[in-house]
């Protein structure tokens, strides 16, 4: 039998979570900026991967993010 997903409404504590966590994305993304060599090699990724994601704008947010998953 196939199952058909309705999409339910955003709840107001989900909507206030999704825009808490879309404000705060450039002062995350600035901050890993700052990361020195050290810490960047601790959290896995390259200079040039921090400084790629540093420059995304804020609409392009993370998958996961948007989906509501988190």
């Amino acid at each position: 039998m196939t199952q058909v997903a309705i999409p339910r409404p955003l709840s107001a504590s989900h909507k206030s979570g999704w825009l808490q966590r879309l404000v705060s994305l450039p002062r995350q993304r600035r901050a890993l900026a700052r990361l020195d060599a050290r810490l960047l090699k601790d959290v896995g990724i390259t200079r040039a991967q921090a400084e790629a994601e540093a420059a995304r704008p804020i609409w392009d947010a993370p998958d996961i993010w948007i989906s509501g998953r988190c």
